[in-house]
């Protein structure tokens, strides 16, 4: 049994943002449109349901009639630890483009290094890494 996974339903774009999110992340994507599930509650060319599998997992969809598209206020997706300084550093620029940096990586009074930022889908991360002694 895995953790958390987030489930963002976009506006229209979920294979174009989960393409993306596996360009950043790596792992493999499993893409499923609305009629490959058989479901009526929006185009049948839209993805019904995509899968991110790896060492950063994601699950979308486009957003059906009666859902709302993910909007983010008051929270933010933590990768804190989730990989190696230097592949969590390269998330953060990678995700920085198209986006913008809330506060830039940067190592904090307590030693760790964070920062924040929203991609260019509106999604809200915090990376950041304990530095390897």
């Amino acid at each position: 049994m895995s953790g958390l996974i987030p489930y963002l339903l976009f506006p229209g774009n979920a294979a174009e943002a989960m393409r993306y999110y596996q360009s950043v992340f790596g792992g493999v994507l499993q893409l499923f449109d609305y009629d490959q599930l058989d479901r009526h509650d929006g185009p049948s060319d839209a993805i019904g349901h995509a899968m991110l599998q790896g060492t950063v997992e994601l699950s979308g969809a486009d957003a059906g009639i009666d859902d709302d598209a993910v909007q983010m206020n008051g929270m933010f997706l933590s990768l804190l630890g989730t990989a190696d300084a230097s592949t969590l550093t390269g998330w953060f620029a990678d995700l920085s483009v198209g986006g913008r940096v809330i506060d830039p990586l940067q190592r904090r009074a307590w030693g760790d290094w964070d920062g924040t930022l929203v991609d260019r889908y509106g999604i809200r991360w915090l990376i950041g890494y304990h530095p390897e002694e």
